[in-house]
């Protein structure tokens, strides 16, 4: 036997060398190691790590009495209370699939993403009984269980049945008797994407690719042990782009909050001293616009990721000015949420501010557990040159990718075509390895044979100080085909003019890319702060015909 053979076969996996790798795990240690840290504050509500650890094992045994099981899908419709923490452990504990449902949904696509996911057992905040109610009407297969997670905070609630949570939990047992999975590759949540036409697609993600995002997050961003984490960022986005599990992986605090509002948000960071927290640019936007309403900055150190579009020139100033660092992420629901970081270099900081833009708001380099993110040609998948000007598809290979989208194996298929995973965005690599989008291949404008960025042009547009939010669509032409058009959502007590704007797009970018129409007003956002473009192509396509 040659010594390949012998290291290789002769030594095997036993309980003793081998664990699958659970998210799970981290809370179990958090308990041990810091149970008396808190772990969840929500009003005047506080549990330790131990108190929230005996809570998940509760809820827990909670859904074994409801006949729960491996494989099974558990639906929440919550917001970020301290029962939207627990359901990402309580769940996967008895070996079930979390899906984590948009509260900003209408009952149609509740309905649609139950139906789909076969979801047994629904938790349900009683701010939502409404659109639930209806959307429970509408499905085709088996209703599930419906259980209310009540909020005093909120004053007199509608309930679903008589079903409620904290009283259910308390008559249940505290048992540490769950498993890890047999399997990490065992399937630990379901995510819906936004489908901006037809049905949303089922993200199936699992308990290795969690465990990893998780550790990332921790090393991408060298978070302490004691970080105290403001919860901006929705839970049910990407779970909380995997920070439950992280902050249980340090024994950090979490601060639950039901709803984004910037004056509430800056009360929060100063009375718990909240050091990290993570949004899209429009939070950021609000939280800076309200400190700086208030004159009053912030007097410690506060950490801030950012994802989505780059963050314009004016947003980091205004940061950087109430005492907010930003770092800016990339990823998708099938990527877990950040799959890639601007890792920041010495000496970035001395730069002047008009570079540290440009520096800080590309996509960057792959997470450090995400084995690879590349841009490549997408018919040849050869990678592009490093300079800055060839365009590619941003794809991803390695275990913090998703195990594909549920019941959809065209999708599927498609989304790992030449075994990378297909992002859709467009973009360049620069030479320093840092990859920058340029565009979302739905998005890119045609005009006459040349290709125009929505992206640059958005870019361009954000940098005027007047300027709060921009969107940039294609709009039909007879002689070019088609030429950009700009929805404008302009900052509180703004008359900027559309021939004023227009003038500052030709001071910066190229003729043929200067928007051929500005349209003014507030744009239309997801819950997570993404524009919803496909909602202004049909506001302009209306307006066009009419």
């Amino acid at each position: 036997m040659n010594d390949i053979c012998h290291f290789n076969e002769a030594l095997e996996k036993t309980a003793a060398n081998h664990v699958a790798l659970s998210p799970l795990s981290f809370i179990k240690r958090a308990a041990a190691v810091y149970p008396d840290r808190t772990a969840l504050i929500y009003n005047e509500t506080r549990y330790t790590w131990q108190q929230t650890y005996g809570r998940c094992c509760r809820l827990a045994a909670l859904l074994t009495h409801f006949g729960i099981t491996r494989g099974d899908t558990v639906a929440v419709m919550l917001p970020n209370v301290p029962a939207m923490y627990e359901a990402h452990f309580g769940v996967p504990m008895v070996g079930a699939v979390l899906n984590a449902i948009n509260i900003r949904l209408d009952p149609e696509a509740v309905a649609f993403i139950l139906d789909h996911s076969r979801s047994r057992l629904l938790l349900v905040d009683p701010e939502y009984a409404d659109v639930v109610d209806k959307a429970l009407a509408r499905l085709e297969g088996p209703a599930p269980r419906v259980i209310n997670v009540s909020d005093p905070s909120q004053g007199v609630e509608r309930f679903i049945g008589d079903l409620e949570y904290e009283a259910l939990l308390a008559e249940q047992p505290e048992r540490d008797d769950w498993q890890l999975p047999a399997d990490e590759w065992d399937a630990i949540a379901l995510g819906y994407t936004s489908g901006t036409t037809g049905n949303p697609k089922g993200v199936v993600t699992h308990h290795r690719g969690a465990y990893l995002n998780a550790v990332s997050n921790v090393l991408s961003w060298t978070l302490p042990a004691e970080v105290v984490y403001l919860w901006t960022l929705p839970m049910f986005h990407c779970n909380g782009w995997c920070f439950p599990w992280t902050l249980a992986a340090i024994g950090g605090t979490n601060i639950c909050l039901r709803r984004v509002d910037p004056e509430h948000i800056l009360t929060l960071i100063r009375q718990h001293g909240v050091s990290h927290y993570c949004g899209a640019p429009i939070v950021h936007s609000m939280i800076a616009d309200a400190a700086v309403a208030a004159q009053e900055p912030i007097e410690h150190k506060v950490s801030g990721l950012i994802a989505g579009a780059a963050p314009p020139a004016s947003v980091l100033e205004r940061m950087e000015t109430i005492g907010v660092e930003l770092t800016h992420v990339y990823g998708l629901t099938e990527t877990y949420g950040p799959a890639s970081v601007c890792a920041k270099q010495d000496g970035w900081d001395q730069r002047p501010l008009d570079e540290r833009v440009r520096l800080n708001g590309r996509q960057g380099v792959a997470y450090p557990l995400q084995e690879s993110m590349a841009v490549l040609d997408p018919v040849t998948l050869q990678a592009v040159p490093a300079d800055g000007e060839t365009v590619g598809e941003i794809m991803f290979r390695g275990n913090i990718v998703m195990k594909g989208y549920l019941r959809n194996e065209a999708a599927t298929s498609e989304a790992f075509a030449g075994g990378w995973f297909h992002s859709g965005d467009l973009a360049v690599m620069e030479p320093d390895g840092y990859i920058k989008i340029r565009d979302r291949l739905k998005d890119v404008i045609i005009s006459g044979g040349e290709n125009i960025s929505s992206l640059e042009v958005e870019d361009i547009i954000q940098r005027h100080d007047e300027v709060e939010l921009v969107a940039v669509v294609a709009m039909a032409d007879a002689k070019w085909g088609e030429v950009p058009a700009a929805f404008v959502q302009l900052r509180p007590g703004s008359e900027l003019s559309e021939d004023a704007l227009i003038s500052f797009c030709r001071e910066n970018i190229s003729r043929f890319k200067v928007p051929k129409k500005i349209i003014f007003g507030r744009l239309p956002t997801t819950s997570t702060g993404k524009i919803q473009k496909f909602q202004l192509r049909h506001q302009l396509e209306t307006s066009l015909s009419a």
